[in-house]
């Protein structure tokens, strides 16, 4: 009889010290999620931030190259209306 006490006993500790050890994982799993979704998130930020300036960058030069587009046909309409 007191074996079998003691037998569960044991099982009964050595079953409260795993799910500490499984809670321990799960927590440090949960924190290593966390810091990889930060990162990403971070990485995703600066990629949208660096196609954002690129975007705008080339808009502008699309507008000064129209730009100078319609100046030239400007000039070419003018000269067109003296002749």
């Amino acid at each position: 009889m007191k074996k079998t006490i003691l037998a569960v006993a044991f099982m009964a500790v050595a079953m409260v010290s795993c799910q500490d050890k499984t809670k321990d994982k799960v927590e440090d799993a949960t924190e290593a999620v966390g810091t990889e979704i930060e990162a990403t998130t971070e990485a995703a930020g600066d990629a949208i931030d660096s196609t954002a300036t690129e975007v705008a960058e080339d808009a502008k030069e699309a507008v000064e190259a129209g730009a100078e587009k319609v100046e030239e046909t400007a000039k070419e309409v003018k000269e067109a209306v003296k002749k």
